[in-house]
């Protein structure tokens, strides 16, 4: 965010803006770069829909192609991802309901984020009820176990279990780690 930054994702967002997945993936690392991989190697949307979208605090759900720029981090950073604050919680649900319309109530909505909080858990289980699901193998694992986790799947295209999250343990002892792996 410093004007003085030179790499190109700065520059970028500075002046014409960058896709929200890429600002993402560079702001968390691991984590976001696995579920981006995932979602693009599993997603099966059905006719229409996006395969992927990334939860955008106050502004909802939006495709990760989506181009923001340094006052739209500005103005996401502003609101807390809080299931209690409204600014977080209508643009989310407003979205959430849109997508579960469109979907219809056979489709599988596949949540790849925290789910040890309510942050994202009760506004969408709320929504989509026994159609969130998320992957079992990510009980008890960190942000960064998750990523690499979804990663791993991804080059070896072998999907996750899924489980729904509505009523699920969400928590429980750490899985041993993952074993090394070399980016390429």
């Amino acid at each position: 965010m410093k004007e003085r930054a030179g790499f190109d994702l700065a520059v970028r967002l500075r002046r014409q803006g960058a896709p929200l997945g890429e600002v993402f993936a560079f702001l968390s690392g691991l984590y976001f770069r696995g579920k981006l991989a995932y979602a693009r190697a599993f997603a099966a949307p059905p006719p229409g829909l996006p395969g992927a979208l990334v939860i955008a605090a106050g502004r909802g759900l939006m495709a990760p192609e989506a181009i923001v720029t340094l006052d739209d981090l500005r103005a996401m950073a502003a609101v807390p991802v809080d299931a209690a604050d409204a600014r977080y919680r209508v643009p989310l649900e407003r979205d959430a309901r849109t997508l579960a319309e469109a979907a219809g109530p056979g489709c599988a909505m596949i949540l790849l984020g925290s789910v040890a909080t309510v942050k994202y858990i009760q506004p969408l289980v709320e929504i989509f009820g026994a159609q969130l699901l998320f992957p079992e193998e990510f009980v008890g694992r960190g942000d960064m176990s998750r990523g690499g986790l979804m990663l791993r799947a991804a080059r070896a295209g072998m999907e996750l279990t899924y489980v729904p999250a509505a009523g699920a343990r969400r928590h429980g002892p750490r899985p041993p780690r993952l074993p090394k792996w070399r980016a390429q």
